[in-house]
């Protein structure tokens, strides 16, 4: 793929969309582009975020269709519960977009050393992992779970266009998710995981006919960026906004075309990486050895996927 998505003017006003890390950033401008096509919106962010989710709210076209829930994605109790109160509230859940996400205050590799003297083990970068692949597989796991009772709703692109829009769910993965050259290392490892989920979720996924994909933002103006935005502007080099990044999300969570995919988005750049990486894996890994992976998926795909070995 490459361009933008199409879906600008599609009708949401039947749907529900949960967003998390919804009250700033990228998040804000996913809640604000949702809610402008009509959708009801649950707002998922930390308690600390609720001053700016409902300064949020009062600037949307259509702010009684907005809520906010607070909670940890990390934490299973408070997400599901908030999961449950959508539940229970509009009885149904179409969207889920897990944009929720951190990144390391200080390089996680450097020595750094206790008041002992012994080297500290990297407490921030596991505050990082846990936000970013925790909270993501978290959020996947439960946003499958309820996805699962919600039936596709028929709504439509324009007045005389009906179309279904299938439920989905998108993860928040990154560039940094496929390449590294920042050396932001749990940032980067957690992102490479949230591509492992995308890969690894598609075949479950299937079973219940809801489509799973990711949005891989390179350099985009928020908070994590802050710190070298000046300079990066200066070197002449592509920058998203959070809107352009919003577009692309939306487009992808409802189009009933998308799924398995993940999609760059660098500025004019908007390309699909998952099915080009399959396009190149001969000349990556050699034509015999991807013959050869294709009939081990075959064959795991026959006997309905591994055999777990259980605890030892």
């Amino acid at each position: 793929m490459s361009g933008s998505t199409s879906n600008t003017n599609i009708d949401l006003t039947s749907t529900v969309a949960l967003v998390t890390g919804g009250s700033n950033g990228i998040g804000a401008a996913v809640v604000t582009r949702l809610n402008s096509a009509g959708a009801t919106v649950i707002i998922v962010d930390l308690e600390s975020t609720e001053s700016s989710a409902k300064t949020l709210i009062s600037s949307l076209n259509l702010p009684q269709n907005a809520v906010f829930m607070p909670a940890n994605i990390a934490d299973w109790g408070q997400l599901r519960g908030v999961f449950s109160a959508v539940q229970t509230q509009f009885g149904r859940l179409d969207f889920v977009i897990a944009n929720a996400g951190t990144m390391e205050y200080e390089p996680v590799l450097e020595d750094t050393f206790d008041s002992d003297g012994e080297l500290e083990e990297p407490r921030d970068a596991y505050r990082v992992i846990d936000v970013n692949l925790k909270g993501s597989l978290n959020t996947l796991k439960l946003a499958l779970h309820h996805l699962k009772s919600t039936p596709q709703t028929t709504t439509s692109t324009s007045v005389t266009s009906p179309r279904t829009v299938s439920r989905s769910i998108t993860l928040l993965a990154s560039t940094a998710g496929y390449f590294d050259g920042a050396g932001t290392t749990a940032y980067t490892s957690s992102k490479h995981g949230v591509v492992g989920l995308l890969r690894s979720s598609q075949s479950e996924a299937a079973k219940h006919n809801i489509r799973i994909n990711a949005i891989a933002p390179f350099f985009t103006s928020t908070h994590l960026t802050s710190g070298i935005s000046e300079r990066w502007v200066a070197a002449g080099l592509e920058v998203n906004s959070p809107e352009a990044v919003a577009k692309v999300i939306v487009d992808v969570a409802t189009d009933e075309k998308r799924s398995g995919q993940g999609v760059l988005v660098a500025g004019r750049f908007v390309r699909e990486l998952e099915a080009s990486r399959m396009g190149v894996l001969g000349g990556w890994v050699g034509e015999d050895v991807k013959e050869f992976m294709g009939r081990a998926g075959e064959f795991f795909e026959k006997i309905g996927g591994y055999v777990l070995p259980g605890p030892r």
